[in-house]
């Protein structure tokens, strides 16, 4: 830890090889559970699941909350492309660094699609799921249509460095309830996509995982606001189509951070959920 105070706190960092460190944060003691978070300018574990995680350690979890690659604290390395296949070998080896050899996997967006990855690479480690608007369930051409990952890619490729105002402007697409985009949450965001090489999204490379999801065993739980811009809600019923054993929540008036802003919701009906695996 540096002792520097920042906007998104230091937790601790665990080496994974290759010169490469991956930050988290954890809290609380039973059965781990993972949270993964999306992508964007600036994303964190923290920034992502500060509102969430410490309801599941209070409800008896071990809450594990990393930054991938690229993101938040941990490493960012120059001149690779940060495809799906190497974030969830990165992860792989960070859960085994820490002796996690089962866990549940929460994630959103990007980390949905890397929680739906690792569930299908390394099924043995992954007893649940929960998916908040993954990535990966529609074809590229229509993520690059939606007005949330156009607006993002525009302000974060833009000459010189990141706005508050850009950065505003791709939160007002993120979050249907406007009243949630506060000063805090945008420092959070900036203090970190300013260690950010633009490769991070530049080459981030998410497959089609729709045709994989019938190959995953085990119970999965899916989320998706209404009012998403950045992940089309259509994706809920591949979920609910495709899956072996799946339970999906559409919820009205929300936009692409269930955990956000559905948070009590969204804590009470994942700890349930969690929790049905005694």
């Amino acid at each position: 830890m540096s002792g520097v105070k920042r906007a998104v706190p230091e937790g601790s960092y665990v080496d994974i090889g290759d010169g490469l460190k991956i930050h988290y944060h954890a809290e609380g003691a039973g059965f781990p559970v993972v949270f993964l978070h999306g992508s964007g300018p600036g994303a964190s574990g923290w920034s992502n699941f500060r509102r969430n995680y410490p309801a599941f350690a209070a409800a008896g979890f071990r809450a594990i909350v990393p930054d991938t690659l690229g993101f938040g604290w941990s490493s960012k390395p120059e001149g690779i492309d940060y495809t799906l296949d190497f974030l969830v070998a990165a992860l792989r080896r960070f859960l085994d660094a820490l002796g996690v050899e089962r866990c549940a996997v929460i994630g959103n967006s990007h980390g949905g699609a890397l929680a739906i990855q690792l569930a299908l690479v390394d099924p043995a480690r992954v007893t649940r799921l929960v998916l908040m608007a993954p990535g990966g369930l529609e074809e590229r051409e229509v993520y690059m249509k939606m007005a949330g990952i156009r607006a993002m890619m525009k302000v974060f490729l833009a000459e010189g460095p990141l706005t508050r105002e850009g950065m505003r402007k791709v939160f007002e697409l993120q979050l249907h309830d406007k009243s949630l985009i506060t000063d805090e949450v945008l420092d959070e965001r900036l203090e970190v996509a300013a260690t950010q090489p633009k490769r991070v999204l530049t080459s981030l490379q998410v497959p089609h995982l729709t045709p994989s999801l019938s190959k995953i065993a085990c119970p999965v739980l899916a989320l998706w606001g209404m009012n998403d811009q950045f992940c089309p809600p259509s994706g809920a019923l591949a979920i609910a189509r495709e899956c072996q054993d799946a339970r999906v929540t559409l919820l009205t008036h929300c936009g692409h951070w269930v955990m956000v802003e559905r948070a009590a919701l969204f804590n009470r009906d994942c700890i349930h959920f969690l929790q049905e695996a005694g």
